[in-house]
């Protein structure tokens, strides 16, 4: 194989490409590409056609406009991308909402002629999809990922149980309110906790409160898509102002917890087994905060 000159367009596709050793030929990335160190120096080809700043409900609002207008919410900087000269482009086919499209780019590279980079779109909603998109993304670029993929299901799979099982509320979004589907409610199960609300390998669902309410779970943790942990802990402190807030037990327990979504539960790459532990961690319920997540006061509670 000559010398690939990749562009990725996703965030877990570029940790992924990092753990296969691939970071050397990443030549382009997107805007909210940030990880592992060394990628934010690489050119942006997408950017947000909304403003990303403000509370919850103010950003769905302005992607809720952008969607029923028929409008893609992301931009891709077709000319950036052609200067590039890419060999390879990674994409995904998954989330209109989380990233630039497979059809965006298959519409932007149309008119390019021989030869046109080989588009590589994941599409994982469950973990084993996850590992396979690894294994798939290592033999394109002739790398052997077995050893990496098997450390990582170890990694899932060898966590102590925790005893009770506590039944546990992931949300994905808080405003309005969403639990989180799709790989998360089997982290949940590996972690040792039983899932409420969320299902395997489905798109993550919009929740009322009345079906939180009646849910009731031990254990509510908060990852929003696109939040890190500083932002989610803010957003977190104004939703547990709401009355509601009260008659849960996880409020009235002090088990609400804070995560850096954006780092890892919202992106399907190695860094799923890092999450798997934080939830496991969450659960022996034996310290209040870890690397990538904090347990949050009852401010719904008046503590």
């Amino acid at each position: 194989m000559n010398t690939p000159r990749i562009v990725s367009l996703l965030p877990s596709a570029t940790e992924i490409l990092a753990v296969l050793g691939l970071q050397p030929y990443l030549v382009g990335r997107s805007h909210e590409c940030d990880f592992p160190s060394g990628v934010e120096s690489l050119p942006v080809c997408t950017a947000p056609k909304f403003d990303p700043h403000g509370d919850s409900l103010t950003i769905h609002h302005r992607v809720e406009d952008l969607l029923v207008g028929a409008l893609s919410v992301y931009r891709l900087e077709t000319e950036t991308l052609q200067n590039l000269r890419p060999t390879h482009i990674l994409t995904q086919a998954q989330c209109e909402v989380c990233a630039v499209s497979l059809g965006d780019v298959e519409a932007a590279i149309a008119d390019w002629g021989s030869p046109s980079p080989q588009v590589i779109s994941l599409q994982p909603t469950v973990l084993t999809e996850v590992w396979a998109d690894i294994e798939r993304v290592g033999a394109v670029f002739g790398r052997d990922p077995q050893e990496i993929v098997a450390g990582l299901r170890q990694q899932v799979q060898n966590l102590p149980s925790a005893d009770p099982q506590p039944t546990v509320a992931c949300i994905e979004w808080i405003a309005p309110l969403m639990a989180a589907g799709n790989w998360v409610p089997e982290l949940v199960r590996r972690a040792g906790g039983i899932p409420v609300l969320g299902v395997d390998g489905k798109h993550s669902p919009w929740l009322s409160w009345a079906e939180l309410a009646a849910a009731d779970p031990d254990v509510v943790v908060f990852m929003p898509c696109g939040f890190d942990l500083n932002r989610t802990i803010a957003e977190a402190q104004t939703a547990l102002t709401d009355p509601m807030w009260e008659s849960l037990q996880a409020v009235q327990t002090g088990r609400v917890y804070a995560t850096d979504g954006n780092a890892y539960f919202n992106r399907p790459g190695p860094r799923l087994a890092d999450s798997a532990r934080i939830l496991w961690e969450i659960f022996r319920h034996d310290q209040a905060q870890g690397p990538g997540w904090q347990a949050i006061a009852r401010v719904g509670a008046g503590g």
